[in-house]
């Protein structure tokens, strides 16, 4: 049998508990899916609370004589449980986040690598481009040469020619 002061106890801690759990969903820090859990488990402290006869039936079920007791083994194995799905849930977001951290690695190691190719096709055309100009002025010197090359002879008989016409 539960005395009176256990039987307030558990109703104002469901209600504390649902009334906390509600706060954290509107405030979007916790998540409807986690919290149902919480408020099915304040929901069956109150039922055990209000009608105590259920907590002796369960606890007689399984053999405990004392319902304090069961309602102690009760909240112990229920935890229990839920570190258990909490420990499973922690493993696969371990996973997760390896999984996402080993794509993000291998995205920026091909980032890289573009950027170190980009950087290397720009070195090339850059090297290309110089020797393109310098093959292109040697082209535009040896052009300029040639035809002051012609052009020198032409001027030197000019020159001659103009000197006679002047002897003349």
């Amino acid at each position: 049998m539960m005395t009176m002061t256990l039987r307030i106890a558990l109703i104002l801690v469901s209600f504390a508990t649902c009334f906390l759990i509600m706060r954290k969903i509107r405030q979007s820090k916790m998540q409807i899916e986690n919290a149902i859990f919480w408020i099915v488990l304040s929901i069956v402290l109150v039922i055990y609370s209000i009608f105590p006869q259920v907590a002796d039936f369960c606890a007689h079920l399984l053999g405990i004589y004392a319902t304090t007791n069961f309602l102690f083994l009760f909240a112990i194995f229920v935890l229990i449980v839920k570190v258990f799905y909490m420990t499973i849930h922690i493993s696969q977001l371990e996973s997760r986040i390896r999984e996402l951290v080993q794509k993000m690695a291998l995205e920026e190691k091909k980032r890289e690598e573009a950027e170190a190719a980009v950087r290397q096709m720009g070195a090339e055309l850059q090297a290309e481009l110089q020797t393109d100009m310098q093959a292109g002025r040697q082209t535009e010197l040896q052009t300029y040469m040639r035809t002051a090359a012609q052009a020198a002879p032409q001027e030197e008989l000019h020159a001659d020619s103009h000197m006679e016409g002047q002897a003349r």
